[in-house]
């Protein structure tokens, strides 16, 4: 699997995730008997590098955040690997390692959370907040108090505030506090999940280029969890799409935006803004519904909703393939169809 994900080798992989499934049981009756399971992440593969941001993008309920928490272990996997490389340079799999054996871990691997109103505890002060990590992981008071400075600093927050509660900020500022938060333990990866959907646009960038800044500082490696294609394109090294549970395309993102090799990102594509009113261009409307991931159509899961739908679709299986270095596809037509994508001009957001 390193060599599908195009990884030179292990070394430079900090997390690598093979076949990752992950199913919700479906109960009915007095007895509550399983009579089916919902396919919320199904076989998904991708590899993150070293100081590298993968985003992770796809429509609301597509698995994205199911897969963030799988790979921290928020919740256990039904099977697959995820092989995590740690900082003395030994590999282990996240998903498999006892709950005694997380904890170690817990330093290494953190997380930024969508909503930064409901993810601070409002009774706490924003020093508590920070330094809460370290009380867990035993560090003496005298060092949290000096790291929690230290922190404030390097996210852009007055000291003065560390004895202010959450109410006392604005979305921005408390998004600030959860970043703090998530380095306080010097992590090696950090999963970002939606960090910035819950914020105005002009608070948007602010905490983007935060984010960038902090990776080049830090050598962090990100994965990034979106849907607003403005903002992955500015922070992205690449872009993995999903869709109904499963990797549909993952390359380089300049490659993604210019070049798609899927339908469904052609759709994704087609719907971001463009600054420019004279660059106009139709927007791909797709028909029907999602598929239902507890009962997902035979063959391809997007073949309902694709204009460019054949026969092999509706009954064959597409497997993720490399149809360009670094650029792999999970669609049986990839190879014979132009799709449209949107150059460097034709789009607005974040950070442009």
């Amino acid at each position: 699997m390193a060599e599908q994900n195009g990884a030179k080798s292990n070394v430079e992989n900090v997390l690598e995730v093979r076949d990752l499934k992950k199913y919700f049981p479906i109960r009915k009756g007095l007895l509550r008997r399983v009579v089916g399971q919902v396919r919320a992440v199904d076989e998904v593969n991708f590899h993150i590098r070293q100081g590298e941001t993968l985003s992770l993008v796809g429509e609301s309920g597509c698995g994205k955040t199911t897969t963030a928490r799988c790979i921290l272990r928020a919740v256990t996997p039904t099977s697959g690997e995820i092989r995590f490389r740690l900082d003395n340079g030994q590999t282990v799999n996240v998903a498999t390692l006892p709950k005694s054996e997380l904890r170690p871990l817990r330093p290494q691997m953190q997380m930024i959370f969508q909503d930064p109103y409901s993810s601070l505890n409002p009774r706490m002060t924003i020093a508590d907040i920070i330094a809460e990590p370290m009380l867990i992981n035993g560090m003496g008071s005298k060092d949290r108090q000096d790291r929690v400075a230290e922190l404030m600093q390097v996210v852009g927050l007055p000291t003065a505030f560390m004895t202010r509660y959450p109410h006392a900020f604005s979305g921005g500022q408390r998004q600030r506090v959860g970043i703090a938060r998530a380095l306080a333990l010097n992590p090696r990866l950090i999963v970002a999940d939606e960090p910035v959907s819950a914020l105005d646009v002009s608070v948007q960038a602010q905490i983007v280029n935060l984010l960038l800044e902090l990776q080049d500082r830090l050598g962090l490696s990100y994965l990034f969890v979106a849907h607003d294609l403005s903002v992955v394109k500015h922070v992205s090294d690449r872009v993995a799409v999903m869709y109904v549970g499963k990797i549909v395309e993952v390359a380089e993102t300049a490659a993604l935006f210019k070049t798609p090799k899927h339908p469904y990102t052609e759709a994704l594509l087609s719907a971001v803004p463009k600054p420019d009113p004279r660059l106009r261009s139709q927007r791909i409307i797709l028909e029907g519904e999602v598929a239902d991931p507890a009962h997902p159509p035979s063959g391809c899961y997007f073949h309902p909703r694709c204009r460019y739908v054949a026969d092999v679709c509706r009954s064959e299986t597409p497997h993720l393939e490399e149809i360009e270095p670094g650029h792999w596809v999970r669609c049986h037509r990839s190879r014979e169809i132009i799709l449209e994508g949107i150059g460097d001009q034709e789009i607005s957001g974040t950070g442009d």
